[in-house]
Order: C-alpha cells, then structure tokens, then sequence
C-alpha cells in the first residue's frame, strides 16, 4: 500500500497540511538555536541566526515568485507588495502563528504588525537580552535581505517593537516598509552564493493542474492583505507545498553553513542528527494530531509521506511503503539530495548518526514504534523498515524533542479545524 502524497489530497487537507509545513520550517531554529548555545554565548547564536536567514531567505523568496507568478517584471525593481507577497508564504512567518497584518499604501510604502508573535512569545520568558537580540539585533538585518531579494532598495524600519513597553502592548510589533531609490542597496550575505550553489536551491518542483475552479491558480493578481491557504486552488497549494520544503531545506542548509564556519564540521556532524531528532519528531506529532492519524502501520506511513523532511520528491527521492505485515518501508532512492557533496543536509547523514533520527521522527509518531536500516533494493541508496510493536515498551521522548515542546509553537492550534485523511 502507498499512503497518500500532495496529488491524493483534497483542497482543505492542502491547507491544513501547508500551515504545518509552514510551522514546521518556523520551527527548526527552536532546536538548533539551543544547540549552538550548548558551546556558544547568545551573542554567537544570534550572529548564525543572522546569517542563516539572510543567506536563505533571499533564494527561496525568489524561487516563491517564480512559483507563484508574482514579482514579474525587471529584476531586483519589485515593489512593496511583492515584498508582502512573499512575506505572506515564508516559514518565517507561518500563519497565524506569526500573525501578520498588513496595509499597503503606494508602490513603495506599506505597513505590517502583528497581532500575535509566537517567536515572541517563546523569548519572552527568557528576559529582555533574548528579546532584544531576537526583535532588534536578528531582524534588522534579516528583514532588510528578504525584501532585497525584491528590491535592494527596500527597508523594513519599526515603527514600534519589542521589548513591549507597556507589558502587554498590542499589537506586538508594527513596521513599515519602503522603497527608496536613493537609498544605499542592501549587499547579500557572502553565505548566499554558497547556499545559492546548492542543488536544493536550483530543484525543480512538480507541476499540477492549474485549474482554478476551486482557488487562485497562482498569485499574479493583486495583493491580499488577508490571504488564506484555502485562498488557492489546488493546484496552487500543491507548488506551494514544495515551496515551503524547499525553504526549509535551504534554511537548514544555512543554518548548518554557519555553524560550519563558525564551529567546524565536527560540531555540524554533532548538531544535525540531534537537530533532527527534535524538530522533526515534533512535526511527526503535529501532523499526526492535526490529520487525525490513527496509531497504525497505515497512519505511520501516511504521516512520513506527508512530512517535509520528505519532500519535494524532486530533491528527496523518498518512496514510503505499507508491506503486507504491516511493516513501513522507506527507501531512499538516488536523488539531489545525496549529491549535495558535502554534510549540510539531513540525507547527507543517512548510514549513519541520522539513522537514529530518523527511529527518532518514528518513535515520536507512536511510542511502541521503531525504525531500522534494512538491506536495499533495486534502485534504492538507504532504505529503513519502521513497525509499531505494541509488545515493545513503549519509549520516552527524547531530550531533543522536550527542548522543542519548550516552544509555543510545539501545541498552538491553528483555528481552522483540523481534518482526516482517508485510510490514514
């Protein structure tokens, strides 16, 4: 039995699953960030937070515009609502969670605040540094790369932030955004070219039917300062979904460059099966709880087809299987992802420490669940064999998925209703 993929799903289910995908890249720096701060002050942390996100954003903001059909016209003269566009359909800014509100006023000025901050809400706690570092050291310059990628002309300036003085003020945070011509262009980060270089930044994506009869078939008309997922068809929401992925490789991808540079490849080869193992186990359970997956071989292969971390197929060349006793198979095939030649991506690690990982994302769905690598098959490079064992005792989450639950984000429900997937 194959579990279903983005062609099997149904307009709503899309959407849903692109909120989680969306979360789901939001929340890798939860993780990470702890990790880095295992051998490093916060003043380090932010600074490869820093160039994480101005080395990543930039590539995947172009390639959303590509994908979604906005932002056309001469490069790098874009306009402040191609800036929204893509601030609208970025893991920075995963929907409702980051509840982002904006208000266009011309072709060079707009506004954006938000009236819940979930990134805030998880440093707040921490004490006025930690939100300091993260409203006014980190996002100053990460803004300012995400709206170059438009126009390096363009700046994002608060017109008010945090630290929320008086506790409690709402919204959280109020900026603007403007374009001006005479303005010093904003340079990229020297870690985009690397990342630009890789193969995930260049993958294509698969196309679908681009029928409109049940959304927008793309994002070229005019800008919509309350868009939802369920805003596009189909078609739409299933080139968006890859997006998403794509953006989340590439800011993983940035995330371990940095603390490369930083650290050395002995710390990413320590960091990136223990990133994984929490981050990524958490979206498990996400995905489980919000698809309604039942605690099967059927439901474990469902959740695996559907995770980001396996996806697009275009770069991860992932096949999931129910065998007839019940067992899932995973095999990894030759794909993009294992030609990266080097170790800043989660496949890279596959016979070896992210084999434990990946048992890690399976337990996670299910506790009496485990995953092990098995022998290959014709046309596979690593494959895996996952059983939920009810004889086996049942697994204490690990440590990396109790720093990720620290997060907000680990039990935020979004207000759409969650939905089932057939036969999952």
């Amino acid at each position: 039995m194959v579990p279903p993929y983005l062609a099997d799903l149904d307009h709503d289910m899309l959407a849903v699953l692109g909120r989680e995908w969306l979360l789901h890249g939001h929340l890798q720096d939860r993780v990470g960030m702890a990790l880095v701060m295992e051998g490093a002050d916060r003043e380090e942390m932010q600074q490869v937070a820093i160039e994480e996100w101005m080395a990543a954003s930039p590539i995947y903001s172009r390639r959303m515009q590509q994908a979604m059909g906005f932002g056309g016209g001469a490069p790098n003269t874009g306009g402040v609502d191609t800036i929204c566009k893509n601030l609208q359909l970025d893991i920075g800014a995963p929907h409702e969670f980051m509840d982002f509100r904006f208000r266009v006023l011309d072709e060079r000025h707009a506004e954006f605040w938000l009236a819940h901050c979930g990134a805030l809400m998880d440093v707040e706690p921490m004490g006025v540094e930690f939100v300091h570092g993260m409203c006014h050291t980190i996002e100053d310059p990460t803004f300012d790369a995400t709206a170059a990628a438009t126009n390096p002309h363009a700046a994002i300036r608060p017109l008010h932030r945090p630290p929320r003085v008086p506790a409690g003020r709402t919204p959280h945070c109020h900026w603007r955004i403007d374009i001006d011509a005479d303005a010093v262009a904003v340079e990229p980060h020297p870690l985009q070219a690397r990342v630009a270089a890789a193969r995930v930044a260049s993958v294509g994506v698969e196309r679908f039917d681009a029928d409109d009869s049940d959304g927008l078939a793309d994002y070229s008309g005019p800008f919509s300062p309350d868009l939802r997922l369920e805003d596009f068809s189909s078609g739409a929401l299933r080139t968006a979904l890859q997006e998403f992925a794509v953006q989340s490789h590439l800011l993983l991808r940035a995330f371990l460059t940095s603390v490369e540079g930083r650290f050395g490849p002995e710390r990413v080869a320590g960091i990136a099966p223990r990133l994984v193992a929490g981050w990524c186990s958490l979206t498990a359970q996400r995905l489980r709880d919000a698809l309604g997956l039942e605690p099967t071989a059927t439901g474990l292969a469902t959740m695996l087809s559907l995770h980001p971390m396996f996806a697009p197929r275009s770069y991860v060349g992932a096949t999931i299987t129910v065998e007839p006793d019940d067992a899932v198979r995973i095999g990894i095939g030759d794909c993009a992802a294992l030609h990266e030649g080097d170790q800043l991506g989660w496949l890279s690690g596959l016979g070896g420490a992210m084999d434990g990982a990946l048992d890690a994302v399976v337990s996670a769905f299910d506790p009496h669940a485990g995953c092990e690598p098995v022998p290959v098959r014709s046309g596979e490079v690593h494959a895996y064999r996952a059983v939920i064992d009810r004889d086996r005792p049942a697994r204490e989450e690990g440590a990396e998925l109790a720093v990720a639950k620290i997060s907000t984000g680990a039990a935020f429900r979004f207000r759409i209703p969650t939905a089932v997937v057939k036969g999952g």
